[in-house]
């Protein structure tokens, strides 16, 4: 990278010893017995589920498979996020059935066998053995015993349910067993009769998380807030978007997270105008912001962070307007993360915020209602305030019940990330305006006592962000 002076002073990076490693290394796995998720909830889980069905029911759900990333290269393995609900089981081709009152029990899963001389290549299976005493599974097979395992049982089931999201091939498969059993009605085998959409029974037990699932997201939340503090203290011009980047994948592998939760954002100048810029390939100039959305995955579970800060350590007058409405509304919209208050009125919330603030900057004209019913403002807003937040980073679960938007219930957890974001080109605006993004991006668990807000151990407001990149402050550790 060239030498590009700066103006502030940067605080020493220190180094690490050996021994401060292995305290780190010790507290991380101490760590991760406190906040893993304990292995009978996965199978309470599978019985709250199994509770939901009707009586005869039968459920197929399946795992995630390899993805090839090019030649002879896969694309790191991630469970698929409703089978890891149900079972904790990360392994790639497995297959969950649900049987309840079966007699050969209520729970059978499909995997990978054992195989030493494959493990060598590709690293430990869990086994059947281990499915089943580690796992809380009733019965487990091999993989290739699904095709004919299957049909016997699914025989004398009247609902069958099984994900229905456009998989042609995993309906053609189910469509086979069940024929296999219409095949032979006369050897007395029953096909099921119906078929019913699983996937939005698991989505409505994944919205409500149990007090396991929000430690795992408070240290998931911790992680991803040190990392975008410590970010900002490094941060400087001249610096490539990707450079800045890899100082949160650092941060999140350094203490204990394995992966980013998504696509790590990271835009300089104008590039925060792109909502999901990740290209994250231009250098960072002296004078412009820094939009960066980050956030890490711990135990499948995500954190989902965006911060907006100054490349060179100082606001601009009209960088810190602009901030000062987005702040404003973000306080605004957390206010109504309220048990009984309906899930958009967040939204709404720093919707009133925005337009008022681009009002009183003279970059809207008109009366605030008239900029809402026109909406006018979507040149400079034109996203949603919230999202659920859980084991996917846009998790599971409806926004809207009988076309009503839902209420707000303790155990939720969502995002609260309004912005506004002036486009380079926009000349119905000043030039001084042009090109400046900015989202503030915080998580929230809705509680009984009101919002708990997880993700505030990274500064947010203008003088604790200025002195944190003038090495005033350092942000929490790692």
């Amino acid at each position: 990278m060239t030498q590009v002076s700066n103006t502030r002073q940067k605080q020493p990076q220190a180094g690490v010893s050996l021994t401060e490693k292995a305290l780190i290394n010790r507290n991380i796995i101490a760590a991760k017995e406190t906040y893993a998720i304990p292995a009978n909830e996965y199978a309470q889980r599978r019985q709250r589920l199994m509770d939901q069905l009707p009586e005869g029911s039968v459920a197929i759900l399946p795992g995630a498979e390899i993805r090839y990333r090019n030649n002879d290269a896969d694309y790191a393995f991630r469970q698929n996020s409703d089978f890891y609900y149900l079972t904790g089981f990360a392994e790639e081709d497995a297959w969950l059935v649900l049987t309840p009152g079966h007699q050969d029990g209520d729970s059978h899963l499909f995997s990978l066998p054992k195989d030493r001389a494959q493990e060598v290549w590709t690293g430990f299976r869990i086994g059947q053995d281990a499915a089943k005493s580690d796992y809380g599974i009733s019965e487990a097979y091999t993989l290739d015993q699904l095709d004919t395992r299957l049909p016997e049982l699914l025989n004398g089931s009247k609902h069958l349910f099984y994900p229905m999201q456009g998989d042609d091939a995993l309906s053609r498969r189910i469509n086979d067993w069940s024929q296999q059993l219409r095949q032979k009605a006369r050897a007395g085998k029953v096909a099921p009769e119906q078929q019913h959409n699983l996937l939005p029974l698991i989505h409505e037990m994944r919205l409500f998380k149990s007090d396991a699932e929000l430690e795992v997201m408070r240290v998931a939340a911790e992680i991803s807030a040190a990392a975008h503090s410590r970010a900002m203290g490094v941060c400087e011009p001249g610096m490539m978007e990707y450079q800045l980047e890899a100082e949160y994948l650092y941060h999140f592998m350094r203490a204990g997270s394995r992966a980013p939760a998504y696509n790590t954002i990271v835009g300089g100048g104008a590039n925060a105008c792109i909502l999901h810029y990740v290209e994250n390939s231009q250098p960072l100039q002296a004078g412009d912001l820094v939009l960066v959305d980050a956030g890490c995955e711990l135990e499948h579970y995500a954190a989902d962070i965006t911060r907006t800060f100054p490349v060179s350590g100082r606001f601009s007058p009209e960088q810190a307007a602009l901030y000062q409405v987005v702040l404003e509304a973000q306080y605004a919209a957390i206010d109504q993360v309220q048990v009984g208050r309906d899930c958009h009125a967040p939204h709404r919330a720093a919707l009133n915020v925005l337009c008022q603030g681009l009002l009183d900057l003279g970059l809207l004209a008109g009366t605030l209602d008239e900029v809402i019913e026109s909406e006018s403002y979507r040149r400079f807003f034109m996203h949603g305030t919230s999202h659920w937040l859980g084991i996917d980073v846009h998790d599971a679960g409806r926004y809207k019940v009988d076309g009503q938007s839902r209420p707000l219930q303790a155990g939720m957890v969502l995002t609260v990330e309004p912005g506004l974001y002036i486009a380079h080109d926009d000349d119905s605006v000043e030039k001084r305006w042009q090109g400046i993004g900015i989202r503030i991006e915080d998580n929230v668990i809705v509680t009984e006592s009101g919002p708990e807000v997880i993700t505030s151990g990274v500064p947010k407001n203008i003088a604790e962000i200025e002195a944190l990149m003038a090495g005033q402050g350092v942000g929490p550790t790692v």
